[in-house]
């Protein structure tokens, strides 16, 4: 059951690429975030009320690592993924995010004991050198020339902030459920997000937007935030962050295909390389490790 949720959830987080890349065309980054997480703040603290009567309060030991959560999790990433998808394709951002499981890996190795064999290595590895590939769009030549452009740089800077939020969630659900880190992290990273949205001209901007972008942000909210984040978190808990870390090398591909038929994005021979390498990846990776 946990990997049917965590195959759902990078579904979800598939369609967040195309919903964000239209949100972005009327929206600015922090404006757009701070819909988001208002919407999900919103749908978490229902589920909160009604799944469990209340919200468990952090401790003073855990405060600091829930607050930590709010600014990488949803702070940062949301900015440089709202501003990484004003100039780059939906799809192509996608697979930027692969990288994530080596990242995750590796430092939950070096921060929490976690083992590797050597196939989960060569796994990440096939992963990482998909990414690149997409990243470059097949010249990989321009990875080392630091030749990438503004938009590349900012989904990389998500690939960090998603790492950190992995790897402090984990300390985090030692006293608090996954779905109360979530809420927690939601709630503090809308608190954050707010003067900045207002700073971006967000009230001024707030009665022109489509029926589009409010459909966006209403499936950002429910599917990519609080239903996403919380079965992504159960994950963590029940098999290790590398090991659910490595299914969001399944949003690249999901989001490629809906971002052809939504968005009519075209599918070139880095995109259609650069996904084997992948999905190739998720599968190695994932294979049974020592404990």
């Amino acid at each position: 059951m946990v990997s049917f949720k965590l195959v759902l959830t990078a579904i979800f987080w598939g369609g967040t690429f195309i919903a964000a890349r239209v949100i972005s065309r009327e929206a600015d980054p922090f404006s757009a975030a701070f819909l988001r997480f208002v919407f999900a703040s919103l749908f978490l603290l229902a589920f909160m009320a009604w799944a469990h009567g209340s919200l468990p309060l952090p401790g003073r030991s855990q405060l600091p690592r829930v607050v930590l959560l709010g600014l990488t999790g949803v702070f940062a990433y949301n900015y440089f993924f709202f501003s990484g998808l004003q100039t780059i394709p939906a799809g192509r951002a996608s697979l930027i995010i692969a990288a994530n499981p080596a990242f995750i890996a590796l430092f939950s190795a070096f921060f929490l004991g976690e083992r590797l064999t050597p196939l989960n290595v060569f796994g990440i590895i096939l992963s990482v050198c998909g990414a690149a590939i997409v990243m470059s769009s097949g010249d990989l030549s321009a990875i080392l020339a630091g030749d990438l452009g503004r938009g590349e740089w900012f989904i990389f800077g998500c690939v960090a902030s998603w790492v950190a939020y992995s790897i402090m969630g984990k300390a985090a659900m030692r006293e608090l459920s996954p779905p109360a880190v979530v809420t927690h992290a939601c709630v503090i990273g809308a608190l954050f997000l707010f003067p900045a949205a207002v700073n971006e001209g967000m009230i001024q901007s707030f009665s022109g937007y489509s029926l589009s972008v409010w459909l966006g942000i209403a499936y950002l909210g429910l599917f990519g935030s609080a239903l996403g984040f919380v079965w992504y978190y159960e994950g963590i808990r029940a098999i290790g962050p590398s090991r659910a870390g490595v299914f969001i090398n399944l949003v690249p591909v999901s989001a490629i295909l809906m971002a052809s038929i939504i968005l009519e994005e075209a599918v070139d021979g880095s995109l259609a390389v650069g996904s084997l390498f992948v999905v190739s990846g998720v599968y190695l990776t994932n294979r049974s490790r020592p404990a």
